[in-house]
């Protein structure tokens, strides 16, 4: 089966009316993985799916899958599937993980350690000045913002990443190739050039409201951790909040003013077990850890017979690719893509290293997705 065959197999997959990630994943195990059967199972299982899922497997849309492969084909996109290595580990562990993500930009930043920021669309100027305070501070530290390009608190947060020259990730509730709200489109450039742009949903897919909760477990799920700037009680900022608790994530709220709406939300959260943070670094303090464990779990979950993740520090010097991947560096700063063809090497195999030589000391993280080899 050629790559063409199995994207197009992937893309009748996530078409289907009914079918959902749940069933996906169902249908990835039945089969064996092999998503060339596919098609198959789902034919069997289509009159328990409905009458849409039936018609669809029995004459999928051409024009449709040929608009989604052409959109996949543009340099910067990608369908990143469950089954491959670099498939964000933090997913595996939500309820109802994704069964495929849309991408564009760059999608080695989804296994950088990130902090999710949220809050209300109609944030005050206090609250959006705590959203930029707090991004920033989290982008020069090291860790990618994730939030949903809503307006308000999600796009000051993305704002603020980008000006710092960190990474963002903006998770959003429509088709990858689609902007909600409009006024979002310069901002959606500038994610899909310095960060990544993610969806669940295939290319041309409208706002629909049951499409944010959605897309909130997806934030929640890839960040180690959820900070609620504002929130009315009624905010689906608080879902976020709620899906990170369940999902085992750490959750901040900052307090606000007994007289402001749109703090109520955040003194609920507290009330029921959130952190109250007052400063970015106390955020950082806290997920630091976490962090770290993040990225020996990527050293082991990306490994390779051929790039094995060290054993103990510094295990790593003997093994020829990580000399390959530090020549490669040299003495001035490189992008993943730079890296990947000076090396040889595979984008998965490489955020993977490049994680270990970080956390050890040996290589630099810089803004613009850039990284540089450090004395040694």
């Amino acid at each position: 089966m050629d790559e063409t065959d199995e994207l197009r197999a992937w893309l009748i997959a996530l078409r289907t009316p009914g079918l959902g990630p749940g069933g996906l994943r169902e249908a990835l195990v039945a089969t064996g993985g092999r998503i060339d059967a596919m098609p198959t199972w789902l034919r069997r299982q289509a009159t328990a799916l409905g009458e849409g899922a039936a018609a669809w497997l029995d004459t999928p849309d051409e024009t449709r899958l040929a608009e989604d492969i052409a959109w996949l084909a543009e340099p910067g996109h990608r369908l990143l599937r469950c089954t491959e290595a670099d498939f964000p580990p933090q997913l595996e562990t939500i309820p109802q993980p994704p069964g495929a993500l849309f991408v564009a930009g760059d999608a080695g930043l989804l296994l950088h350690p990130q902090v999710a920021i949220v809050g209300a669309r109609g944030a005050s100027p206090a609250g959006l000045d705590h959203a930029r305070r707090f991004a920033r501070a989290l982008a020069l530290a090291g860790f990618t913002v994730v939030s949903g390009m809503a307006d308000g608190i999600d796009g000051a947060a993305h704002e603020a990443a980008l000006e710092a020259g960190g990474a963002t990730v903006a998770v959003v509730g429509t088709g990858p190739d689609r902007v909600y709200p409009r006024k979002h489109h310069a901002l959606a450039r500038r994610i899909a050039a310095q960060g990544v742009v993610v969806s669940e949903f295939p290319p041309g897919t409208a706002a629909r409201a049951d499409h944010f909760p959605r897309r909130n477990r997806i934030i929640s799920g890839v960040a180690l951790g959820t900070v609620v700037v504002e929130a009315g009680l009624q905010s689906g900022s608080l879902i976020t909040a709620r899906l990170a608790g369940e999902q085992g994530r750490e959750v901040f709220a900052l307090p606000g003013s007994i007289l402001n709406p749109l703090a109520r939300g955040c003194h609920r959260l507290i009330r029921d077990g959130a952190r109250l943070v007052e400063d970015p670094a106390e955020v950082i303090e806290a997920l630091t850890p976490a962090a770290r464990a993040l990225g020996v779990e990527l050293a082991e979950r990306l490994a390779r017979p051929d790039t094995p993740a060290p054993a103990r520090p510094g295990g790593w010097r003997d093994d020829p690719d990580y000399r390959r991947l530090l020549d490669a560096l040299g003495h001035d700063p490189a992008t993943l893509d730079e890296l990947v063809r000076r090396s040889g090497l595979t984008a998965a195999a490489l955020s993977s290293m490049l994680l270990m030589l970080e956390l050890e000391g040996w290589v630099a993280s810089l803004p613009g997705n850039r990284y540089q080899g450090l004395p040694g």
